[in-house]
């Protein structure tokens, strides 16, 4: 990298620069936001700031790890008073601030970002933000004072060092042997190395500056007895070749590795670590141990390589203003699991046993404990599960204990409260009722349909669940029965035992289903009792003729 190079690529940078600030501040309407610096008196702070935004959020973390937030709508100065920090008479020591601009974004933009984010267009929504200027933070942060309860005032720029003195042209001279200096040495005053230093540097604040296209700074450990540490570190501003990157790095020399690196351009407070020992990550205010500020979805991302054999795999977990959310990023970036904002306490809740508890943090009566409310239209009571089948609609429900009398389990297949036919109920005397919670039999029916204790079918059949009631014709029951055409069978899922009956979709009309896939096996008793009944009959005739016939013969004997 030459001198020329460098200066050559720090023009066009600053004019691509100028270009861009000049293209984004252009815009109609607009003016970039900027935060001026703070002005600070004993009792109060105010900062400055310009240009179109919503709001400003500031942020202060004080010494004791107390954590203050405030809002300031657009057109109001962000003010700080010492007042507000806490207490009557705030600690003495340093606090950080933090403030941030909330830009103002129409309404048009946010119905834009809303469809990106419902349609998981990352590329469209990233392109709305460009458009808007949303595409980067506008954040200031810093440090303030308070001592006796007040803050502690600026009194301005700290003077320079008295003694500075001119360094001769001719000491500039090159020097064609090291200096070595076998004592310590004191230099009052700032030091500058480097092939760029002049005479009469402006050191600024600087104590000590590297000044040339390639600035180092070498730990070499020569250490050599056994057990001791040898490793080598350097510091490294930016790199060598052209085109490489801007950045910061600490490198283990030794072992060709750089554990950490800044680049160029970071944002503010990128890591940011408080005196409590917090860590934020852009935020100078972290109010738990890691805390984590951006202004669109927040998250963290686990990635596993195939470096090590396993197959690769990368999750993601992030936050919104839609969900908190595990991304499968590897499996086409699914969302096997979502919490919505709102949800109440203990919507899932793990007990020290192992038990969950969903809806209640009292799961102690079994491995799944769950309890909700107010589904129904008479919802007064607790509901257990609800089941979403597929993406038709509608829903299921497992119900303990609803409203009507009894205990039992209930499967509801259906969200209306009235729709008692859909839903099966299980007793604790282990009766299954279908329509009815209350089952007097190992099953029943609403219908009146039951299985008996002893293992007996009894089909629904009273007076008061039928109607269009007519004798059945005996020629329309001789047909029926004629035409019946018995036949042995096995069911394809059971094909080693043999039946004996009927093919439902050869049946007569009359004792035929109306979708021809089953029989009632009381429809063809009806029909054979009806013709047993008119050969009883003409049995009963033949009978009587023959007794007649018989009593004639005897007669004639005589």
């Amino acid at each position: 990298m030459t001198q020329t190079h460098a200066r050559v690529s720090a023009i066009f940078s600053f004019l691509a620069l100028a270009i861009s600030v000049a293209a984004f501040a252009a815009k109609p309407g607009f003016a970039a936001p900027a935060i001026g610096d703070p002005n600070i008196s004993a009792s109060a702070i105010q900062w400055q700031t310009s240009g179109a935004y919503e709001r400003l959020i500031l942020t202060v973390s004080s010494p004791d790890g107390y954590s203050l937030s405030k809002e300031f709508e657009a057109g109001r100065a962000a003010t700080l008073r010492v007042q507000e920090l806490g207490a009557k008479v705030p600690a003495d020591g340093q606090y950080t601030w933090e403030l941030r601009v909330v830009p103002h974004v129409s309404a048009e933009t946010r119905q834009q970002l809303a469809a990106a984010r419902e349609a998981g267009d990352d590329q469209a929504a990233a392109r709305i933000q460009a458009e808007a200027g949303l595409n980067r933070d506008i954040v200031r942060s810093g440090a303030f004072a308070v001592l006796g309860g007040s803050f502690v005032v600026s009194e301005g720029e700290e003077p320079a060092t008295p003694g500075g003195r001119k360094v001769a042209a001719d000491a500039l001279k090159p020097v064609t042997q090291d200096v070595v200096t076998a004592d310590d040495e004191i230099i009052q005053g700032s030091l500058c190395v480097g092939l760029d230093c002049v005479v009469n540097e402006s050191f600024g604040f600087d104590t000590i500056r590297l000044k040339e296209n390639n600035t180092r700074i070498k730990f070499d450990d020569t250490s050599t007895s056994a057990g001791f540490p040898a490793n080598d570190w350097q510091l490294t501003a930016n790199d060598s070749a052209s085109g490489g990157a801007n950045k910061f790095s600490i490198d283990d020399t030794t072992n060709n590795k750089t554990p950490f690196t800044i680049t160029g351009n970071a944002p503010t407070n990128s890591i940011f670590v408080a005196n409590s020992g917090k860590v934020g990550f852009r935020t100078a205010a972290p109010v738990l141990d890691l805390h984590i500020t951006t202004g669109d979805t927040p998250a963290i991302r686990q990635e596993q390589t195939a470096a090590s054999g396993f197959t690769a795999q990368t999750w993601d977990i992030g936050a919104n203003e839609a969900n908190w959310f595990v991304r499968d990023v590897t499996g086409g970036s699914r969302l096997p699991l979502r919490i919505r904002p709102g949800a109440p306490t203990s919507s899932i809740d793990i007990s020290a046993s192992g038990n969950v508890g969903i809806g209640t943090a009292s799961p102690t009566n079994g491995r799944i404990a769950v309890k909700g409310s107010g589904w129904f239209e008479n919802g007064t009571t607790d509901h257990a599960v609800r089941i979403v089948p597929g993406t038709t609609g509608g829903s299921h429900l497992i119900d303990s204990n609803y409203s009507l009398t009894g205990t039992f389990l209930a499967l509801r297949l259906s969200a209306n409260a009235s729709s008692f036919p859909n839903e099966l109920y299980l007793g604790t005397d282990g009766n299954i009722g279908i329509g009815t919670s209350s089952p007097a039999n190992p099953i029943q029916h609403s219908s009146g349909a039951i299985l008996t204790a002893g293992g007996v079918w009894q089909n629904a059949s009273s007076r008061e669940l039928k109607e269009d009631i007519c004798p059945l014709g005996v020629d329309e029951a001789r047909a029926t029965l004629l035409h019946l055409d018995p036949v042995t069978f096995a069911y394809k899922i059971d094909p080693q035992e043999h039946h004996a009956g009927f093919i439902a979709e050869d049946v007569p009309d009359l004792v035929a289903a109306k979708d021809r896939k089953s029989l009632s096996a009381m429809d063809i008793v009806a029909v054979l009792t009806k013709v047993t009944q008119e050969q009883q009959k003409v049995i009963d005739q033949l009978s009587k003729r023959v007794e007649q016939l018989e009593k004639d013969a005897q007669n004639s004997q005589k």
